[in-house]
């Protein structure tokens, strides 16, 4: 996991792994921290399998609503 890194560290980061680590291993390498929507396409751009984006819950609108279900005798 990458977690707070910046685009160009975690590219650099998964560059040096050697190759046969990659893509035949079972790993799987995951962005996160500090990705939003207008900077997920760089994260996309490094390489990695999975992106984490807080923003999806964390900003969420709230939605106040109630379920009322009766019961007859």
């Amino acid at each position: 996991m990458f977690d707070n890194m910046p685009p160009a560290d975690i590219a650099n980061a998964l560059e040096s792994l050697p190759k046969n680590l990659r893509n035949t291993s079972g790993l799987f390498f995951e962005a996160s921290g500090n990705i939003s929507f207008e900077n997920i396409q760089a994260y996309a751009k490094t390489g990695v399998d999975i992106i984490s984006v807080g923003a999806i819950t964390h900003s969420a609108k709230m939605l106040d609503f109630s379920f009322r279900i009766g019961v007859r005798a």
